[in-house]
């Protein structure tokens, strides 16, 4: 569901979250919780939040992925990874300056917090958690 009005300075920006569920092993599944819509100010902040569970231990090898298509468009962009216990902010794209880690995959938390929000970051972010093997 993504927001179908576009806001002005200092109105509410729709940012909405997939939960995705990563595809089942024949053993193990991992799921993916975020909220379904997230509102903020143009100009302020906003924290996406991403939880997971998993049946099997957190690996070294966890990856966290984040994607953001624009309202209106078909093509979504990678912003964000964690991978080999390190964050990677994208160095493409409106968010590659605004962009925060704040999560721990440790406690199961893929969260990240965009700054400085802007009408144009309306759209649909997904988070993607894999948990190998």
């Amino acid at each position: 569901l993504v927001m179908g009005t576009i806001p002005v300075p200092g109105s509410p920006t729709g940012l909405t979250g997939l939960c995705p569920l990563a595809g089942p092993s024949p053993t193990s599944s991992i799921h993916v919780y975020t909220q379904r819509e997230v509102y903020g100010t143009v100009g302020s902040h906003v924290t996406l939040s991403c939880s997971f569970w998993s049946s099997e231990w957190i690996s070294e090898d966890i990856s966290i992925t984040w994607h953001f298509q624009a309202e209106g468009s078909r093509d979504s962009t990678s912003i964000f990874h964690y991978a080999k216990g390190q964050p990677y902010i994208d160095d493409v794209g409106s968010f590659k300056e605004r962009m925060e880690w704040v999560g721990n995959p440790r406690r199961k938390d893929g969260s990240i917090v965009i700054h400085n929000l802007d009408y144009t970051d309306n759209g649909t972010f997904t988070c993607d958690v894999k948990n190998p093997p």
